[in-house]
């Protein structure tokens, strides 16, 4: 039996508990989660550097699941364009964006719907897949079709699993979780970290910030547009008014914004400039 489908031997009585009382249980199992991901992070690295030089290369990153694991890999691939102003992650997830919102019961246990989707992956791209179980049927047939397509191909997994065909395998050992097979609860908790780590690495390897500041940004509203000019602000010293008129000639561009300021160069010499640093203010600014 799967460790994920056990019963946690903190579960017994736990009807029977007061609200307090069992929050402060649930609260305290929770610690398993950012454990797990703590021992895996040489694993990690790994992935982040092949993710970087997919990028590189002009590949992407595909965060493939099913069901709660699916929904994670989604949200924190579309959360990478807004917060990087790139495009360069896609979540995958079985049943299609349906499946976001609505239970799609037997998606994740179609295999061939797994081969067709990854029929897209080429040698450029990594594919991570994303399965409490480790043997969700949609995710390992899409990575045995990615990898015979070329990509790197990752899995994410609570339980000990192992296949010749991917790469590694980022073993998350939640164990039993209080209610026993849930695995939207310690182990959702443990991807969502795991991911966190990778989509952030990926895009701070890439230049998607100085510091703490988010110079990536998609400036596409009001509050981002704020965030922009204070980041301009606080990377050159400039006033938010001359910070707003370098952001308007950047074509709303944080980091051209930023060097065209910095340097007083065009927007096309800028451009020059962060192509040939990679796309990192790191080692461009005074």
């Amino acid at each position: 039996m799967r460790e994920t489908e056990k019963l946690n031997p903190l579960s017994k009585g736990i009807d029977a508990l007061s609200i307090g009382e069992f929050l402060k249980l649930m609260h305290a199992e929770s610690r398993v989660a950012f454990e797990a991901v703590g021992a895996a992070l040489n694993e990690i690295e790994e992935v982040v550097r092949a993710g970087v030089a997919a990028i590189r290369a002009g590949g992407r990153i595909y965060c493939v699941g099913a069901g709660t694991s699916g929904r994670l890999g989604a949200i924190d691939a579309a959360e990478v364009g807004p917060t990087f102003g790139s495009d360069a992650f896609e979540g995958i997830i079985a049943g299609g964006p349906e499946a976001m919102l609505n239970a799609i019961e037997g998606a994740e246990d179609n295999r061939e719907d797994g081969r067709s989707q990854a029929g897209r992956i080429n040698s450029r791209d990594i594919v991570i897949g994303i399965s409490a179980s480790g043997e969700t049927p949609f995710v390992i047939a899409f990575l045995e079709e990615a990898k015979k397509n070329g990509a790197p191909a990752w899995l994410i997994s609570s339980n000990r699993v192992k296949y010749d065909f991917v790469d590694g395998v980022i073993v998350l050992p939640t164990g039993p979780e209080l209610i026993a097979g849930s695995t939207r609860l310690n182990a959702a908790t443990a991807q969502k970290l795991c991911l966190n780590l990778i989509s952030t690495a990926v895009m701070v390897q890439l230049g998607g910030t100085y510091d703490g500041y988010m110079v990536g940004v998609s400036p596409a509203n009001k509050k981002l547009v704020d965030r922009a000019k204070r980041t301009i602000t606080a990377c050159t010293g400039a006033g938010e008014e001359e910070a707003g008129r370098y952001l308007e000639a950047s074509g709303m561009d944080v980091k051209l914004a930023i060097v065209m300021l910095s340097r007083k160069v065009s927007k096309q010499e800028a451009e020059r400039l962060l192509a040939e640093n990679e796309g990192r203010l790191r080692g461009l600014l005074p």
